[in-house]
């Protein structure tokens, strides 16, 4: 990870609050735990749009 994607994940963890973070954290847990990692990533960037 180059220092222009951790600033960036930096400044947008500092604008999260508690639940968000916690939210996050389990949404990333529960990819990495996943056998189908590709189908949810790509729900995940359908709802930020």
């Amino acid at each position: 990870m180059n220092n222009n994607d951790m600033s960036a994940l930096m400044e947008m963890l500092a604008k999260m609050d508690k639940k968000q973070l916690e939210q996050g954290l389990a949404k990333a847990s529960e990819i990495l735990n996943s056998k189908d990692k590709d189908k949810m990533i790509e729900e995940i960037k359908k709802l930020q749009k």
